[in-house]
């Protein structure tokens, strides 16, 4: 599969998450990836690094999804440097990284345009035989 790739500026706000899953999922079934599973699990990670990108971050999230040969990586860029850290899971939220080890193949942090990018790497998809 060659690599392919979508980048989307998302506004800063509480409508974010929404949108971003609804694009991640759309750009995802374009590019024939069609596993309803594991397209759930897409939309759980998209939401949670967009959603610390609006609570944490600052100015617009560029949100880019990228296909390649060890499978997709969905990222989230904001503008500020604060790099996200485990925190007591409790009634204010720290659940998310939690979730993004349990449902990810992986995840990271990387300086990006004065700010950080966090880039989550999902699964390989049931339905596609190899990447």
């Amino acid at each position: 599969m060659s690599e392919l790739t979508a980048r989307f500026d998302l506004p800063l706000g509480l409508r974010a998450p929404a949108a971003a899953r609804t694009l991640v999922r759309d750009m995802l079934m374009a590019w024939d990836l069609p596993d309803i599973g594991w397209l759930d699990d897409a939309e759980l990670l998209v939401s949670e690094i967009v959603s610390n990108a609006v609570c944490h971050g600052g100015g617009c999230i560029e949100l880019s999804v990228q296909s390649h040969e060890q499978g997709v990586t969905i990222k989230a860029a904001d503008g500020s440097s604060v790099v996200p850290r485990r925190r007591a899971a409790g009634e204010s939220g720290g659940f998310g990284l939690q979730i993004i080890e349990a449902v990810s193949e992986g995840w990271g942090v990387e300086e990006y345009q004065g700010g950080k990018r966090v880039w989550v790497r999902l699964r390989p998809c049931p339905a596609v035989a190899a990447f």
